[in-house]
């Protein structure tokens, strides 16, 4: 699931269906609510240039730094060694994308790799675009099912009692509640310092709310769904993997590194996915700085085998 790939990729050029159980509710109108309230951002009460900051720098701190280092690098291929309070604190930041649970979103990415673009696969684009960008989520399928994949593709984080507590009844949520409780009483605190009548203060409070947490969650999602569905679509590939990942340069930058794609399958467990000198990898960047912070140790890295391995352009 998670071993370096060599070899000639062999025909994939099946297109399959996957089998549908109903809409999934739980994702389908949370996903419908916050689409909405990112709109609130249109109101001319709810701007502020500090939320729109907080919405930037919100893109790494928990999109790049929670998501892709946390999540994706650490948890879920184990790229890198880090403390225990280290990786928890990770983890936490990777909550508040509001992508699942760190057992969830492990078991799927872990599913994903195991049969990338084939029929078990919880959201290849080829049966359709927007079922890899989206869809997957709204419908209820057998590829996606939780209780049957956390124990096999998790194993490791089913036996850890703090990503156990995230997940049992929803604690992870609540963990998002807090920082937008959070964002709003520093925004409702700030503006009383600066003596703005209550009223003032509690409307720079949710303004900060709507840009810093919930368009920027938006933005989060998608750039982090384009991962699945344009990069395994649109782009250039330097290795013959079994399956459609393409790198992506749009998708490269925007999702800070993770749109390298085709890099990644070709050595899932490598902490850095930019391997030549334009695929610029903000995630990776950040690792380094880890590194040198001594919070990350035992950084795994593509062989420079596989690096010298030429590909074709189409899978």
């Amino acid at each position: 699931m998670d071993e370096n790939f060599s070899g000639k990729s062999p025909d994939v050029t099946a297109t399959f269906t996957p089998s549908w159980l109903g809409i999934n509710w739980r994702y389908a109108s949370s996903i419908l609510l916050l689409h909405l309230l990112a709109l609130l951002a249109f109101l001319p009460s709810m701007f502020s240039w500090t939320g729109v900051v907080l919405a930037v720098l919100g893109q790494h701190l928990y999109g790049g730094i929670g998501l892709n280092v946390g999540y994706h690098r650490l948890l879920t291929h184990r790229s890198f060694k880090c403390p225990l309070w280290f990786e928890r604190t990770l983890a936490l930041l990777g909550c508040c994308c509001l992508e699942e649970s760190p057992i969830i979103w492990v078991a799927w990415h872990r599913r994903h790799h195991h049969a990338s673009d084939r029929e078990h696969d919880p959201h290849s684009p080829r049966d359709s675009f927007l079922w890899g960008h989206i869809g997957w989520l709204f419908i209820e399928s057998e590829n996606s099912a939780v209780e049957v994949l956390r124990d096999r593709y998790a194993p490791d984080l089913v036996r850890d009692p703090f990503m156990v507590w995230l997940e049992s009844d929803d604690h992870w949520i609540g963990v998002v509640l807090a920082s937008w409780l959070l964002y709003f009483a520093v925004g409702y605190g700030v503006g009383t310092l600066m003596g703005e009548s209550p009223a003032a203060a509690a409307q720079f409070g949710a303004s900060l709310v709507v840009w810093g947490c919930f368009v920027r969650t938006v933005l989060v999602w998608h750039v982090s769904w384009s991962v699945n569905s344009v990069a395994h679509r649109w782009g250039y590939r330097n290795y013959d993997t079994p399956d459609d990942s393409r790198n992506n340069f749009v998708i490269g930058i925007l999702a800070g590194g993770e749109g390298w794609h085709n890099n990644h399958h070709a050595m899932p467990s490598s902490a850095r996915h930019g391997h030549k000198w334009w695929e610029f990898d903000l995630a990776w960047a950040t690792i380094r700085v880890f590194e040198r912070l001594g919070l990350i140790t035992d950084i795994k890295l593509p062989s420079p085998d596989l690096i010298g391995e030429p590909a074709s352009d189409n899978p």
